[in-house]
């Protein structure tokens, strides 16, 4: 499928809350319908910076809602998923899918705002397309319940375009959705911009900050929230074993990020005299590449994740990844022995021994770094952009 607009269609995709990677898919997108995608989102949700983006890409048709209100029981903040309830109640939502007069609607999961998007096609006619992350381990804790409810809306629905494989199984095993209505590939990071400006860093920049850290090399690279769920206590045990027990037990371990996990990372960290581990801080996305840079693997152990976007985005800037099995992207982006090695995070011996053939074979990394750039190229915005308009197209009975 080329970027040129294969038909022209009018597709309001509903979605509360979403942050930079997701612009450039819905500027391919809008390329792929004729200018006619229109976006609707929570104005009180949404960073400046995300709007100033989408807005000047879409003008009008970037259209912020206001006035949302959110009950909320439990769960919340950086906890694993489904430990709560969130019912979001927007003002102005019917109305601004009405004015759309959209021949699709896509909406984010199967709540949040799909209800609404229900409604209108109960009324009016306009096939639904969900656009779906989880996956059967990020919602093990999903209850009947909700778990009820989601089968009653996969009922109603007539597309969904999922992240991957893992979220396609558990849309179809656990579900009950027909994987013939179902499309994969809507998850994707900036890449080529990300790639072009990890490559533009220059080499005074980096070891100056190699020396300012006090990094030696291989370094290790964390990059993300520091929360329990992405498994960043277990990274550091997993560090632990590896330099207490290894002859090969040189490089770094580097957490780019902030969080309320942070002090007691930094406590460990002193009280186990643990060598050559270091904190960035908190970097805005718009300099995250200097620190895929500065890294030489990412290491990405999380407990529960459906698409890590570090994963993609590292791999963007060449570099290899040790990746959790927990993270719903691997079986797509982490090839075990090409670019890179996936483990379980609850098993510190594994991956120390991944921390040790990284570095007692450094000259395997580069191609490894190689591997990822060529894997990613698979998962860009343009490639989502087609699976979400092969997804529209499904829902409205046309042939792809």
């Amino acid at each position: 499928m080329s970027a040129r607009c294969t038909s022209k269609l009018s597709v309001v995709w509903l979605n509360p809350c979403f942050l930079h990677y997701r612009v450039p898919v819905y500027a391919a997108l809008d390329r792929l319908v004729g200018n006619g995608l229109r976006v609707v989102f929570s104005a009180a949700r949404m960073m400046p910076s995300v709007v100033a983006s989408i807005t000047q890409g879409l003008g009008e048709r970037a259209v912020g809602l206001s006035g949302e209100l959110q009950l909320k029981f439990g769960g919340g903040g950086d906890r694993f998923a489904n430990q709560g309830y969130n019912f979001p109640f927007q003002r102005g939502l019917n109305k601004a899918i009405r004015h759309a007069d959209p021949d699709v609607i896509i909406s984010e999961g199967f709540f949040q705002w799909t209800p609404a998007a229900l409604w209108y096609k109960r009324k009016h006619g306009a096939p639904v397309v969900v656009s779906y992350e989880r996956t059967t381990h990020t919602e093990r804790r999903a209850g009947s319940i909700r778990t009820a409810y989601r089968r009653w809306v996969a009922r109603h629905i007539d597309a969904v375009c999922c992240n991957g494989l893992l979220s396609m199984e558990y849309c179809t095993e656990v579900l009950g959705i027909n994987p013939a209505r179902c499309v994969t590939g809507a998850m994707a990071a900036d890449s080529e911009v990300l790639a072009a400006r990890c490559e533009a860093v220059s080499a005074q920049w980096l070891a100056k900050e190699r020396h300012a850290l006090g990094l030696t090399r291989p370094v290790f690279g964390y990059v993300g929230r520091l929360v329990k769920r992405k498994g960043v206590r277990e990274l550091l045990a997993a560090w632990r074993v590896f330099t207490e027990r290894s002859a090969a037990a040189f490089g770094s371990l580097l957490f780019v990020g902030d969080g309320p996990e942070r002090q007691a990372l930094e406590a460990i960290t002193r009280q186990n005299s643990l060598p050559r581990v270091a904190f960035a801080g908190a970097v805005d996305y718009s300099a995250v590449a200097e620190y895929y840079a500065l890294c030489d693997v990412l290491v990405m152990p999380t407990l529960e994740d459906n698409w890590s976007l570090v994963v993609p985005e590292a791999m963007a800037c060449s570099k290899p990844v040790l990746c959790s099995r927990f993270n719903g992207c691997w079986p797509e982006l982490v090839k075990d022995g090409v670019n890179g090695w996936t483990f379980d995070p609850r098993d510190p011996q594994e991956l120390a021994r991944l921390f040790e053939t990284c570095s007692s074979q450094p000259n395997l990394l580069p191609a490894m770094g190689r591997a990822s750039r060529e894997i990613v190229k698979d998962y860009s915005p343009q490639h989502a952009a087609e699976a979400f308009h092969k997804a529209c197209l499904l829902a409205l009975g046309q042939h792809t």
